[in-house]
C-alpha cells in the first residue's frame, strides 16, 4: 500500500471571480477565503446596509416630489436670484450614488450566500463613506430649505402604502434563503438564535404592517365621490408661458373649470397678474429696465409692463422642459407673449362661462395706490361684465369693503380654520395646500357643505388619493395630465385588499418555512440516519449528485484530512463514499 498526498483539482470560476475582485480585488483563488469575516468588514458592511437603506427614502422621496419640482426651483431663485433646475444636480448624484451602493449590496450579499469572507476593497469603502455624507448633507439642507415636502412622504404612503407592503414581503422572503444558510452555516449557537430571533420579528412585523396602513383609496367602489374639478393654475404653464393669453388658451383646451392666479396692482392702478415679487423671472425686463429690473413689479406702470416679453423666459429656462415637444407655431407664439392683466382674463372668463380665483398681493407703502388697490382691482371687476358669483377673492384684507361693492362676490380662504368659524366669517370655500388637506378634514368639510379646493396637484397618484377623500377641485400646472385621469389609478374594497394582504402574508410563510426544512435538510437526514458522528463535510458530500464540482473535490479533501488527523479508520465512517462512486480513503493511504 503507496501513501498519496491528497491533490486538490483546480478549476475556473469565473463568476466567483468577478465577484470577489469586484467587491474586494481578489481575483486570485488563494485570495478567497470561507472563514468568517473580521469584526472590522462587518462593521463596514452594516456601513454598506445604512448607506443603501438611506439612500433608498431618499431616492422615494425625489420620485414622490416631482409634483413640486418647480415650487422647489422657484424656492431657490427666491434665495438666490437666479432661476436654475435645482432638481437636475441632485438626481443625477442620487442615481449614480443609489446605483453604486445597490450594486455593492448585491455583491455583499452574494458573498454571505456563498459563504466568502467579506473584504470591501478600500476605493469602495471611500466610495461608500462619501455616498453617506453626501446623503446625509441633502437630507440635512433640505430639512433646513424645504421642510414642508417631507410630509410628501407620508402623503404618499396613501397610494403606495400596499404595494410597498407587498414588496417588502417578497424581498424579506428572499432574504430567508440568507439567513437560513447563516444559521445552517454557523457554528455560534448564540449568533443563530439572535439573527432568528431577529429575521422572525422583522418578517411579524411585516405581516402585521397592514393593520397600519390606511388609505382613502381602499373603499367601496358605489362610496367614490363625483370626480374633483380641474383650476389652471396660471393657466397651462407647463404648455405656455405662465399669466399668458395664451397658457390660458391652453388651459381651456384642456377643460379645465377655473383659473387660479396671483395678482398685483401697477402704479397707475391697473391689475395685473404676476406670481413673483420682481419682473426678473418671466419678463426681459433686465434689458428693457436693467437699472430697475429688482423693482417690485408693482412700482411700473401699465405701459411699461405691456412693452415687456414675457414668453422668451419660457423658452429660454424651458422650467418644466416641455418646449421640446411645442410645435413651431406655438414656439413663435410663446415668444411673442406679453403680460396679461386681470380686466383682460376675467373677460376671456366670462365668455367661456369659467370662474377665476385670484390672490391679490398688498403693493409696497410707497405705492402711488397704496390706499386705493382693493378698489382698483373691485373696478376691473366690475368693468369685465363677468358674474361676481365667478369670481372669487382669496385675501381676508378688507374683507367687509369688498362684500359691501359686490355682494355676491365669493369669500375664499386659503387658511385652515376650524369649521365653525369658516360659517362664521361667511367663507364658502377653502383653498389649501395638499399637506393640510388630511383624509379627516376634507370628509368633515363636506359633511358641513364647504368647498374645498387642493393645490398643486400635479401627479395622477396624488390627484387619485385626493379623488378617494372627497375634495371637489384641484389647483393643478399640468391640466394635460390630469385630463387622462378618468378614474382613480387604483380604488379597492376593503375585503379585496384584506384578501390580497392575507394571501401575500400566506405564501410568504410558506416559501420562508420551505426555505428553512431545505436549508436544514443535511442535518435532518443525518440526524435520521443515526450516524455517530456528526460532521458537516461528510453530510454534504454524501447529498451532492455525481458530478466532478469545487465543492465537492474540496469537502473531499477536508475529509481526508480530518479523518487522518483523527486518526479513523473504520470503513464503516467512510462508506458514504462508494454510495455515489467515490472511491473509499483510511489513514493507511489511498486505495484506487
Amino acid at each position: 500500500m503507496v501513501k498519496h498526498q491528497p491533490l486538490q483539482v483546480y478549476e475556473r470560476q469565473l463568476c466567483l471571480s468577478c465577484l470577489t475582485g469586484i467587491y474586494g480585488c481578489r481575483w486570485k483563488r488563494y485570495q478567497r477565503s470561507h472563514d468568517d469575516s473580521s469584526k472590522w468588514e462587518c462593521s463596514w458592511f452594516l456601513i454598506l446596509c445604512s448607506s443603501f437603506l438611506l439612500l433608498l427614502v431618499w431616492s422615494y422621496f425625489w420620485l414622490e416630489a416631482h409634483n413640486d419640482y418647480n415650487e422647489f426651483n422657484w424656492l431657490l431663485y427666491n434665495r438666490s436670484g437666479e432661476w436654475s433646475d435645482g432638481t437636475v444636480p441632485i438626481l443625477a448624484t442620487t442615481l449614480v450614488g443609489f446605483s453604486y451602493t445597490a450594486f455593492l449590496m448585491i455583491l455583499a450579499l452574494c458573498h454571505v450566500a456563498l459563504g466568502q469572507q467579506l473584504n470591501l476593497y478600500w476605493i469602495h469603502k471611500i466610495g461608500v463613506l462619501a455616498v453617506l455624507l453626501t446623503t446625509i448633507t441633502g437630507v440635512v439642507s433640505i430639512d433646513d430649505l424645504w421642510r414642508d415636502e417631507w410630509d410628501i412622504v407620508l402623503i404618499s404612503l396613501q397610494s403606495t402604502g400596499p404595494f410597498l407592503h407587498i414588496g417588502a414581503v417578497a424581498a424579506v422572503t428572499a432574504l430567508g434563503w440568507l439567513v437560513a444558510g447563516q444559521i445552517v452555516r454557523g457554528d455560534r449557537t448564540r449568533f443563530q438564535i439572535v439573527l432568528l430571533l431577529l429575521y422572525v420579528c422583522v418578517l411579524l412585523a411585516l405581516y402585521l404592517a397592514p393593520l397600519t396602513i390606511s388609505s382613502p383609496c381602499i373603499m367601496d367602489r358605489a362610496d367614490l365621490k363625483q370626480r374633483p374639478a380641474v383650476i389652471g393654475r396660471r393657466g397651462a404653464p407647463m404648455l405656455a408661458p405662465e399669466n399668458t393669453g395664451m397658457s390660458f388658451n391652453k388651459a381651456l383646451q384642456q377643460k379645465v373649470s377655473a383659473f387660479e392666479v396671483d395678482v398685483a396692482v401697477s402704479t397707475d392702478g391697473v391689475p395685473f397678474l404676476m406670481r413673483d415679487q420682481t419682473l426678473r423671472r418671466t419678463t426681459n425686463v433686465a434689458s428693457v429696465f436693467p437699472q430697475r429690473q429688482h423693482d417690485d413689479a408693482s412700482l411700473f406702470n401699465w405701459t411699461e409692463i405691456r412693452s415687456l416679453n414675457a414668453g422668451l423666459w419660457f423658452l429660454r429656462d424651458d422650467p418644466y422642459w416641455t418646449v421640446q415637444f411645442m410645435s413651431a407655431k406655438d414656439r413663435s407664439r410663446a415668444g411673442n407673449q406679453t403680460v396679461c392683466s386681470l380686466l383682460e382674463l376675467l373677460r376671456l372668463a366670462s365668455r367661456t362661462n369659467r370662474t377665476v380665483i385670484f390672490s391679490l398681493r398688498r403693493p409696497p407703502p410707497q405705492h402711488p395706490r397704496y390706499q386705493l388697490w382693493i378698489k382698483d382691482t373691485l373696478k376691473a371687476v366690475q368693468r369685465s361684465g363677468i358674474q361676481s358669483e365667478q369670481v372669487m377673492w382669496t385675501p381676508d384684507w378688507y374683507r367687509k369693503t369688498v362684500r359691501a361693492a359686490v355682494p355676491l362676490l365669493q369669500a375664499t380662504s386659503t387658511e385652515k380654520l376650524p369649521v365653525e368659524e369658516v360659517r362664521e366669517r361667511g367663507t364658502r370655500t377653502l383653498s389649501l395646500h395638499y399637506s393640510q388637506a388630511t383624509v379627516r378634514e376634507i370628509r368633515r368639510l363636506s359633511s358641513s357643505n364647504v368647498s374645498l379646493n387642493v393645490y398643486p396637484v400635479n401627479e395622477p397618484w396624488l390627484y387619485s388619493v385626493l379623488w378617494c377623500s372627497g375634495v371637489q377641485s384641484v389647483s393643478s400646472d399640468a391640466p394635460h395630465i390630469l385630463r387622462k385621469v378618468p378614474y382613480p389609478i387604483w380604488l379597492m374594497s376593503p375585503d379585496e385588499y384584506c384578501l390580497i394582504w392575507i394571501t401575500s402574508d400566506l405564501i410568504s410563510a410558506a416559501i420562508v418555512i420551505g426555505i428553512f426544512i431545505f436549508q436544514n435538510y443535511h442535518i435532518i437526514r443525518w440526524k435520521m440516519s443515526g450516524m455517530r458522528s456528526y460532521n458537516p463535510e461528510q453530510i454534504m458530500l454524501s447529498a451532492v449528485v455525481r458530478r466532478p464540482s469545487r465543492d465537492v473535490n474540496i469537502m473531499k479533501e477536508k475529509l481526508i484530512f480530518s479523518e487522518i488527523n483523527n486518526g479513523v479508520s473504520s470503513t464503516d465512517e467512510l462508506s458514504i463514499y462508494t454510495e455515489h462512486g467515490y472511491e473509499g480513503y483510511t489513514r493507511d493511504g489511498i486505495s484506487r
